[in-house]
């Protein structure tokens, strides 16, 4: 019978054996705006801000202005954001949501973070970490300096240092292996402990005579006369070191991007360009995009996944289409909703290949990557989605033509992760965890595919498309 193969075999399909030429251009083009979101939206409010800007010029209306409008959006804190293009079917019939999380680990100063080293007379800052990283990475990297200080007269004040040619870097400079043989006993996790962790800062002293710590004076004197603050000021700050530079394009054949935070903002950036493409009065279902903040950290606070902003907006979506927008009406569209939780899967590292089972495993190059479970060892801390929803997906996916791959992160026992489809799902809604695969997840530097870049675009498009 022709095609028996085809029918009975599954394989992973290689977008660029796949693929039209077209497609490949289109794919290699849309990777030139990604590159540049991704160089400039390197915190949290960043990347709202950035996003907040694109609905506003795409005629969206923030919710709280909203008049019966069918593309509104909703900031919480300016870390968090949820935005909808309203469809033609009940919203109370359910929603489709792609959900992403836009922080990213990252290395942030203390609260108290400038001092003057008593030894080498170095002005330094204190830092504490963020989210999952092997600490030893982030060591004699070149970093930028990305934040916001709100001064004692409530003024807010942006900084970034470190991403124009002519910016000054920073570095924490690690032991040098002439002298590291003590260092290179240890496991590599209690190589650096965090408290290695701290930046220089300056070197010049204050020509004061009359100043103590004339190195940690002098930085405090630069810092008012560019930015009009004072050391009280940074008690409140949020301060972020993070990897300077831009994302650029890998590999001789230019078909992968090497940049920092593709872990989420890869599923950020495609799932909110699939939103904009969503036409307001031609979907039947309502589309959803939620970025959430504080994934990294188990998705706490009042900008995490775990809060109530969620199914507030769908009350508000309720409330704005003429629906009820009581108790019940949220729980019923809730529990008839779809959600992607867009969220990044390990692409399997040639270089430890060990990690993974092969057939199991996401390969760079093959298509968004559907999840049915992430977890630990025995599926602890996973969703774990139904059948009947990852079914579904497949035949969508398969009609509309997205190359898409089922992976697993890594074998059985050998560690795990989790996303914020747990938290979705205790609402009552499908939930599949769908994305982009990463190479190096959580370095400063990770590496994807252009191609899995727009096969995650494609099926967060059709996705939103879906009408049932």
């Amino acid at each position: 019978m022709k095609g028996t193969k085809e029918k009975l075999i599954y394989e992973k399909t290689n977008f660029w054996k796949a693929s039209s030429e077209k497609e490949k251009k289109e794919a290699f083009d849309f990777a030139e705006g990604y590159k540049s979101f991704l160089s400039n939206c390197k915190t949290v409010r960043e990347t709202i801000n950035y996003t907040r800007e694109v609905l506003n010029n795409n005629n969206f209306v923030e919710m709280s202005k909203s008049a019966n409008d069918k593309r509104v959006f909703t900031v919480y804190h300016n870390k968090s954001m949820l935005a909808a293009v309203i469809g033609n079917k009940p919203i109370m019939e359910g929603v489709n949501v792609v959900a992403p999380h836009i922080d990213t680990p990252r290395v942030d100063l203390k609260q108290n973070p400038l001092y003057e080293d008593s030894i080498t007379s170095l002005g330094m800052m204190r830092t504490h970490y963020y989210g999952g990283i092997k600490k030893y990475q982030w060591m004699s990297t070149p970093l930028a300096l990305h934040g916001v200080v709100i001064k004692r007269d409530g003024e807010l004040v942006n900084i970034t240092i470190g991403e124009e040619e002519d910016d000054p870097v920073f570095i924490m400079p690690d032991l040098l292996p002439h002298l590291g043989a003590d260092q290179l006993k240890k496991n590599v996790k209690d190589a650096i402990d965090a408290s290695q962790m701290n930046v220089i800062f300056t070197s010049i002293p204050h020509l004061d005579n009359g100043v103590k710590e004339a190195v940690k004076y002098q930085a405090l004197v630069l810092l008012h006369e560019r930015y009009g603050i004072t050391e009280s000021d940074l008690l409140s700050a949020e301060l972020e070191l993070v990897p300077a530079g831009k994302a650029r394009d890998t590999g001789l054949d230019r078909s992968m991007i090497a940049g920092y935070g593709h872990d989420d903002r890869v599923c950020a950036y495609t799932s909110l360009k699939a939103l904009l493409a969503a036409k307001s009065g031609k979907h039947s279902r309502t589309s959803v995009v939620f970025f959430s903040d504080k994934e990294e950290v188990g998705s706490e606070g009042n900008t995490g996944a775990r809060s109530s902003q969620f199914v507030d907006f769908i009350c508000e979506l309720l409330k704005t289409n003429g629906e009820q927008y009581d108790s019940y009406a949220v729980r019923k569209t809730l529990m008839n909703s779809q959600i992607l939780s867009a969220d990044v899967n390990a692409a399997i590292n040639p270089n430890f290949p060990s990690v993974h089972e092969k057939d199991n495993a996401v390969i760079m190059g093959q298509g968004v990557s559907i999840t049915k479970f992430t977890g630990v060892r025995g599926k602890g801390g996973s969703n774990d989605a139904h059948s009947e929803f990852i079914a579904k997906l497949i035949r969508l996916f398969d009609k509309e033509q997205v190359n898409w791959q089922l992976g697993a992160l890594g074998k059985v026992d050998q560690g795990g992760g989790g996303t914020i489809a747990k938290f979705l799902a205790v609402h009552g809604a499908d939930v599949i965890d769908c994305g982009t695969g990463v190479l190096g997840m959580h370095a400063p530097y990770e590496i994807i595919s252009k191609a899995d870049l727009y096969s995650t675009y494609k099926a967060y498009s059709v996705f939103y498309l879906k009408d049932k």
